[in-house]
């Protein structure tokens, strides 16, 4: 028998052994392919393996379908596609061979060391997940009452507009949002935030997110310096970073965002931000006279203020406070807001209210990068506002959070009595619990872990040293027994550690 009939010869029965194996093995990852995809991926195999060497002829395709008891168009459809992908190079007149291919050197030991690494940005970027919360119970901060949200309604008012909406809707979109929306968006602003806007100035984002990449990236260079409270929000910080930005953080103390604490030499801002409602996480509330000086710096450095807004309806002492962008005219304030505290996080609905001057590069530049969308859930979240559930679901949210704030107390008071100093509370969704050293904070938070609790510990939002010890107690998303679990657990724990009974 010649050479290259004895080779045909042994490339049929390799392939005949391969797919009797693909099919008698339930566990193999081709058990459940066709018999064309199993001859293709066999074939593909031995080419990639050097089993089929570069050059091998193929058998004709009668022969190799005859020989392996299959339909001769399976033989030529696994054949056409090896050809079309460069595995197999078909010559008219002399038959099929394996093409001349070099396959790339195998990786070495510990091969991931050889990808590309991650920009220093990108890993910059990662160290902001240690804020991030993947479990919603307590004590996770910024999650609401997913199980007191009013799904039943929602769902009527998703469907109405299912079944109505404009088939524009389905397109592209560039308007910056349901008209609809940002009409009762501005009355619940100005009526309940003493926000200076109307309908036009306000864009409909992604989420709170979003607008904040929005504003780095159209109101700053790379490498240009944004002023960030000290203790401040991951989310917030994780944006500006991969915007590029040089982040100059500002001490926060009992009155919020103290730029007086600043060096002579602190370079100059050309973004701030703040929550001066209810700062994230220390919950202090920025007074008149800061935020005037505050406007009044941003006009000296022609600087742009960013005011999250993020949970101020949630107060419990007193009213709302009064936005920071509605103090004066023509303020220099992007005010920034989102449902995902107020309704529920997997709504990814937010908004910006921007100056006049602003609007049009924002809706512009928001259509171009992200693409407008969820106008079917915009539309739904106008007549939810529109017809009231949303004040009613607010009111209802605010004496919820007031009982499950109280709770968290009452199961922490052991070890209040004692001497642990909890924040004071008067609004949002969350405590913080000051401790007296970052060795005690890690025991909490490790000893926690371990008995399937969540601890967000206070040192992770600073961005540079020295750091405060502490614990951010988020109680909006859990119910109370879980509170009454999870806060006598801790109380248990903090007294152990100080060595009481």
């Amino acid at each position: 028998m010649a050479a290259s009939q004895a080779h045909q010869l042994w490339i049929i029965e390799a392939i005949g052994l391969k797919l009797a194996a693909s099919a008698s093995h339930i566990d193999s990852p081709n058990a459940s392919l066709t018999l064309g995809q199993r001859l293709y991926a066999a074939l593909r195999e031995s080419i990639q393996s050097g089993a089929l060497a570069p050059g091998s002829q193929l058998p004709a395709s009668r022969r190799l379908a005859a020989a392996l008891g299959i339909g001769r168009n399976t033989v030529l459809g696994a054949v056409e596609r090896l050809v079309a992908e460069g595995f197999l190079r078909a010559q008219p007149g002399s038959g099929v061979f394996v093409a001349e291919w070099q396959p790339p050197p195998p990786a070495p030991r510990g091969g991931s060391d050889v990808l590309p690494p991650l920009s220093a940005r990108g890993t910059r970027i990662l160290d902001f997940e240690r804020t991030l919360s993947g479990r919603h119970s307590a004590f996770a901060p910024g999650v609401p009452a997913l199980d007191r949200f009013p799904r039943e309604r929602w769902q009527r008012l998703l469907r109405r507009h299912q079944q109505r909406a404009p088939t524009a809707w389905f397109d592209y979109q560039s308007q910056g949002g349901v008209s609809a929306l940002r009409e009762v968006l501005c009355d619940y602003l100005q009526l309940s935030r003493s926000v200076r806007c109307h309908p036009g100035q306000i864009l409909i984002t992604q989420g709170a997110q979003q607008g904040f990449e929005l504003v780095a990236r159209l109101l700053a260079d790379v490498g240009d310096t944004l002023w960030m409270e000290e203790p401040g929000y991951g989310g917030a910080q994780s944006c500006f970073v991969s915007a590029g930005l040089a982040l100059e953080p500002v001490p926060v103390d009992a009155e919020g965002m103290n730029v007086a604490a600043l060096a002579a030499d602190t370079p100059a801002p050309r973004l701030i931000y703040v929550t001066p409602s209810h700062q994230y996480p220390c919950g202090v509330t920025l007074p008149l006279s800061r935020r005037m000086a505050l406007l009044a710096l941003a006009r000296h450095h022609r600087a742009w203020i960013i005011e999250d807004d993020y949970d101020s309806e949630f107060r419990y002492a007193s009213a709302p406070i009064a936005s920071l962008q509605g103090l004066i005219e023509e303020a220099p304030v992007i005010y920034v807001g989102t449902f995902s505290k107020v309704l529920y996080p997997g709504l990814r609905l937010g908004y910006l209210v921007l100056p006049e001057a602003l609007v049009e590069p924002f809706r512009r530049a928001n259509a171009r990068l992200h693409r407008e969308g969820q106008y079917l859930v915009q539309a739904a979240l106008a007549d939810f506002i529109g017809e009231g559930h949303f004040a009613r679901h607010v009111a209802q949210m605010r004496e919820c959070y007031r009982q499950r704030q109280a709770a968290l107390r009452e199961a922490l008071a052991p070890a209040v009595a004692r001497g642990l100093v909890l924040s004071a509370g008067q609004a949002g969704m969350h405590l913080v619990a000051r401790l007296d050293t970052l060795d005690e904070e890690r025991t909490l938070v490790e000893q926690a872990a371990a008995a399937d609790i969540l601890l967000s510990p206070l040192s992770q939002y600073y961005l540079r040293a020295p750091v405060q010890a502490g614990l951010v107690l988020g109680y909006a998303g859990a119910t109370p027994a879980e509170i009454a679990r999870a806060g006598g657990w801790l109380a248990r724990r903090w007294l152990a550690l100080h060595g009481a009974d």
